[in-house]
């Protein structure tokens, strides 16, 4: 694995900045600072990069994004909205997939601030102290994209996933449903999976609701899974937490005899492709994916401009589509 900036300064521990002065010798730095410094690179084998060296004190008009897996649907348009508006504003992105890793995620942030991008958007299923300690290091303007800061410490741009949660729920039970399945990924994996589903259960009357948890959140795995509970317990209703679960919970009612909307009636999260590539077509919660990506691209460029900022915790709107599968 290629040892990073990040990494250096976590073993001399001290800041990403700190390294920097070291290696430019761009300010003056304790003696005793600067030999942990130059043990921890001397351990770590570390080899800076000279031209990210060169351009220390100046923009570069790059933007690091970083996301779980672009090869999603999801990603994939958020993305798209990032592009389009960095292009407007003349700046270039480099975009890293993190595979939802978090040592991946934090080494990430470690070799942005080294390839020396303005500013930063971030993706992720859940943020930890690790990230925000690699925030504050790399010293560097930073959103996050379609994800929640729980304490609010970092501009986002998001929607309100509880009210979500609570308006898929509803819009089951205003249809009849009385035995309601949440289809999710297993607790704390995901803050926007647990947070859409506490919008769930707080309006299914005791004793109704019932959680499924797939393991990784795919369709592969997902299915036995809700095929099994499915099996077991009467179930007419499901929300699932995103489009793929949604896709997995269908074929899961149609295999075991059932029929969607009239015995099972699904609703999901995201409007991907895939909620209408399936058949009967599925409902959903729509979330404005390209807009996230261009809400915050644009929020990072009032940043890194100095423009003034309304808000640094941006939530959009949501609706609900409703198609055939409920």
């Amino acid at each position: 694995m290629t040892v990073t900036i990040y990494d250096v300064a976590r073993e001399a521990k001290v800041s990403m900045a700190t390294v920097s002065r070291v290696l430019n010798g761009t300010a003056v730095v304790k003696e005793d600072t600067k030999r942990r410094v130059l043990d921890a690179i001397a351990k770590l084998g570390y080899r800076p990069n000279a031209v990210a060296r060169g351009l220390a004190s100046k923009k570069t008009r790059t933007i690091g994004v970083i996301v779980p897996d672009v090869s999603t649907a999801f990603v994939a348009e958020v993305v798209r909205g990032i592009e389009d508006i960095a292009t407007m504003y003349d700046y270039q992105i480099i975009l890293a997939n993190s595979d939802a890793q978090i040592q991946r995620e934090v080494d990430l942030i470690g070799t942005m601030w080294e390839k020396q991008v303005d500013g930063l958007v971030y993706m992720t299923d859940r943020l930890v102290k690790e990230h925000v300690d690699g925030f504050e290091q790399a010293q560097i303007p930073v959103v996050l994209c379609a994800t929640e800061d729980p304490e609010r410490r970092i501009p986002s741009v998001n929607i309100d996933n509880r009210r979500a949660g609570r308006d898929a729920a509803r819009f089951l039970l205003d249809r009849g449903c009385q035995q309601i399945a949440y289809v999710t990924v297993p607790a704390g994996r995901s803050v926007l999976a647990d947070r859409r589903g506490a919008g769930v259960a707080s309006c299914v009357p005791e004793g109704r609701l019932l959680r499924i948890e797939c393991p990784d959140g795919r369709y592969e795995t997902a299915l036995p899974a809700i095929q099994q509970v499915l099996h077991e317990n009467p179930v007419d209703g499901i929300v699932a937490a995103t489009d793929e679960l949604g896709l997995a919970s269908i074929h899961a009612v149609q295999d075991l005899g059932r029929r969607v909307p009239d015995d099972v009636k699904v609703i999901a999260f995201d409007n991907t492709r895939l909620a209408t590539m399936v058949r009967p077509e599925m409902s959903v919660v729509a979330q404005p994916m390209y807009d996230f990506g261009a809400v915050s691209m644009r929020l990072l460029t009032k940043l890194l401009q100095d423009e003034p900022v309304e808000t640094y915790t941006v939530t959009l709107t949501h609706n609900i589509v409703e198609r055939q599968s409920t």
